[in-house]
């Protein structure tokens, strides 16, 4: 087996606020990152994926088959966007860099078996990275719970 992991940014914006508490405990929970006027993060996102190497191709994955795949599902409906008001799956949960990871690996895997309708290659794991510090990894059933 081979994995590949093919890299991609885009950039959005959020406040981590949570309608389930009070303001203090807002502030005190999130920090700066309670901001009311939001701030933003220029994300690189890694997505792995792992198969065997195709005798006729060579290849484990179609990397342009991939790109399109991320790009109509994570890039396009984040780039540029407000993730508190601007993408649903955040209208009631908190945008957590942990959160988006569980929601970019459900958005690949959901739509996986249309771009790649065949057993291999699989969707191994994705990984965020916030700031240069802050990475998030989720993989398996890791973005289903």
């Amino acid at each position: 087996m081979i994995q590949v992991t093919r890299k991609y940014r885009f950039a959005a914006s959020h406040r981590l606020h949570s309608p389930q508490l009070s303001e203090s405990e807002n502030l005190e929970l999130y920090g700066k990152c309670h901001n009311p006027f939001g701030h933003g993060h220029n994300y690189e996102l890694e997505v792995s994926v792992r198969g065997p190497v195709d005798a006729r191709s060579g290849r484990a994955v179609d990397p342009d088959r991939l790109d399109r795949l991320v790009a109509e599902h994570v890039v396009t409906p984040f780039d540029q966007h407000d993730l508190n008001t601007e993408v649903e799956a955040f209208a009631r949960t908190v945008p957590t860099t942990e959160n988006l990871g569980r929601e970019v690996y459900a958005r690949l895997a959901g739509a996986w078996q249309t771009a790649f309708p065949g057993e291999w290659p699989v969707l191994e794991k994705i990984r965020i990275a916030e700031t240069p510090r802050n990475f998030f990894e989720v993989s398996g059933t890791d973005g289903q719970e």
